[in-house]
């Protein structure tokens, strides 16, 4: 894999070639990151370590930067990389049977130009969606701590600031939905008290934009039917149908 594959612009869908630079410029930065010793440690031993089925690749052990359209009316967000999804292949929700979910959903719904997130070689454009990670490292037991959740903080905030047309901010479980409204929060852009997370929560904020909330697609939630494919189909179809009224 080539150390800037995830900087090329076959990958990033532009509107201007401002834009453009500005993501190409972020996602050096996210990449180059090394602020938080422990998931220096921990994202490069789990390179270096590599899973059994696994030991013929060359792992990214890098952080991970967002990834798709960033003229996109929906931005996604997740908790972190997996170890050996995002971690290995060096691309956000690419690898693992999270994307595997993910990239379905959103292929049957006209977002993904294919049903499969495999490897940043495969082909794959996202169309009207970009998607990232509130967390740019993967951290050991998918736990990271309030301090390395800060240190990515201005990272998501560039990505939402570039993403400017997002209209729909789908949070994918609990962390990754607490970091994004407690960074709108600081932003001014919600006011109230957090409301609990639930599956298919709606908030709108001030500038008129929308947070949807769903469960994780993690295989913890998709094996045990705590978020089935039917479920994640309908909130997708829900948020099109919705965008579509409003365009």
């Amino acid at each position: 894999m080539s150390e800037l594959a995830l900087m090329n612009g076959d990958m990033v869908k532009a509107t201007s070639n401002l834009a453009n630079q500005r993501i190409i410029d972020l996602n050096r930065e996210v990449v180059d990151c090394r602020d938080c010793p422990r998931l220096v440690q921990y994202r490069e031993s789990v390179a270096r370590a590599k899973k059994k089925r696994f030991l013929s690749c060359n792992y990214w052990g890098r952080p991970v930067p967002g990834f798709g359209d960033i003229a996109a009316s929906i931005f996604v967000i997740g908790l972190a990389p997996a170890p050996h999804g995002g971690n290995r292949t060096g691309r956000v929700f690419t690898g693992d049977k999270s994307a595997d979910f993910l990239v379905k959903a959103l292929f049957e719904a006209g977002y993904a130009s294919q049903p499969r997130s495999i490897d940043v070689d495969d082909g794959l454009e996202l169309h009207g969606v970009y998607m990232t990670a509130a967390v740019k490292c993967v951290p050991p037991n998918d736990r990271p701590t309030s301090e390395e959740t800060s240190n990515c903080t201005h990272f998501l905030k560039s990505e939402l600031e570039i993403c400017s047309k997002s209209r729909v901010i789908l949070c994918l479980g609990k962390f990754a939905y607490r970091s994004m409204m407690t960074l709108l929060t600081k932003d001014n852009l919600f006011a109230s008290k957090i409301p609990r997370f639930e599956h298919g929560l709606e908030i709108h904020l001030q500038d008129g934009r929308k947070i949807v909330a769903s469960y994780h697609p993690s295989p913890r939630n998709t094996q045990t039917g705590t978020l089935t494919a039917d479920m994640f189909n309908s909130l997708l179809r829900k948020i099109s149908e919705d965008l579509s009224r409003t365009s």
